[in-house]
């Protein structure tokens, strides 16, 4: 019982992963997932890693990583899937955490909170390898080198947005309001978080698999990426995006060796041609969002990025995959599906693409 995939086809996998990146794969990165039953006989002592378990410390990371073994033994690759860890169980925006915020996940889902309050003025973020998440993360990347020997890629945690941690120690309307009173202020604790953010992403590397760069959107490399945002974007103007996201965006697309912008909801739309104008942003991920058109509805927002040079990766059913493909062709599109081990006919459809 274990992980069904060898290292060479976790290679060839990268590789292509790899070419979408480029623009060079010539083809959609269609990743499928195939679950099956959990295994009969197979017991684990610890809950499965999640948002509503993260907390507990009673189990051990090797426990921690035994139950995620029977979890991916019960899984199937297909297309460009791979096996692999999903580490935003610690929460959206976990960096703040591994300042100093609380985590507080008692609903199920995991919030972060500030220490204390404090005039931006005041507010100073540093990255602090000794705190307990960054601890607890490390140690659970450690069990799985030892588990996994090469064969499951684990995720960098969600670490957040520049402005997304900014507002869990300053507050979402006070900074808001410090956008204009205390620009210089802001931008300064932009810094302080960026350098944090590099610092937790650079200490993570040093420990984690050393099987691959991925994330929680799943795309696959064999060098530094991730999947960059700003969710607090959403609550600005097109001048205030410039000014104080766009300029840490750019220079981390300059320091990844390979990233995708996650845009957030139809108030962040408004920002997709400044993004589009980063020549080494790769692709987007456009999120229309709860209680909006499916992704027919946005088959201009599509285009632009095409357009504009980028790769993007799809939401929405297979079915409205397989549609948005037959529309405006398959080329530079990623799109990820997790199915149950049954469902073969939906399996076969998308692998035509």
């Amino acid at each position: 019982m274990g992980v069904h995939f060898t290292k060479s086809q976790l290679d060839q996998v990268r590789e292509n992963h790899v070419r979408f990146f480029e623009g060079t794969l010539k083809r959609p990165l269609v990743s499928i997932v195939m679950h099956g039953a959990y295994p009969k006989g197979r017991e684990t002592v610890a809950p499965f890693l999640s948002q509503a378990t993260c907390h507990d410390f009673s189990y051990t990371p090797e426990q921690i990583v035994d139950t995620l073994d029977a979890v991916l033994s019960t899984q199937k690759y297909l297309g460009d899937g791979y096996p692999r860890v999903n580490m935003d169980a610690f929460g959206p925006g976990v960096l703040a955490a591994c300042c100093g915020a609380k985590l507080d996940n008692s609903s199920g889902q995991v919030w972060f909170f500030p220490p204390d309050r404090k005039d931006i003025k005041d507010i100073r973020v540093r990255y602090d390898p000794e705190n307990i998440w960054a601890k607890r993360i490390r140690e659970i990347y450690r069990a799985g080198s030892e588990k996994w020997d090469g064969n499951v890629v684990m995720s960098m945690p969600d670490l957040g947005g520049v402005l997304d941690v900014a507002a869990v120690f300053r507050g979402t309307e006070n900074l808001l309001t410090d956008l204009y009173d205390e620009p210089d202020e802001v931008l300064r604790l932009c810094w302080e978080i960026r350098t944090a953010w590099r610092e937790a992403y650079m200490d993570f590397s040093k420990v984690m698999p050393q099987t691959g760069f991925t994330d929680w959107a799943g795309l696959l490399s064999d060098k530094p990426s991730y999947i960059l945002q700003s969710d607090f974007s959403f609550m600005i103007g097109e001048d205030m995006f410039r000014r104080f996201v766009l300029p840490d965006v750019r220079s981390d697309t300059e320091w990844l060796s390979h990233s995708i912008y996650h845009l957030d909801g139809i108030g962040a739309l408004k920002h997709l041609d400044s993004l589009l104008s980063l020549p080494r942003l790769e692709a987007v991920q456009w999120v229309y969002g709860a209680g909006q058109p499916g992704p027919g509805h946005w088959l201009d927002v599509y285009r632009r990025i095409r357009d504009a040079g980028k790769g993007m990766m799809i939401l929405g059913s297979p079915g409205e995959m397989c549609e948005i493909a037959g529309i405006l062709g398959a080329e530079d599109m990623y799109y990820h599906v997790d199915l149950n081990a049954g469902d073969s006919a939906t399996a076969e459809a998308l692998l035509e693409l």
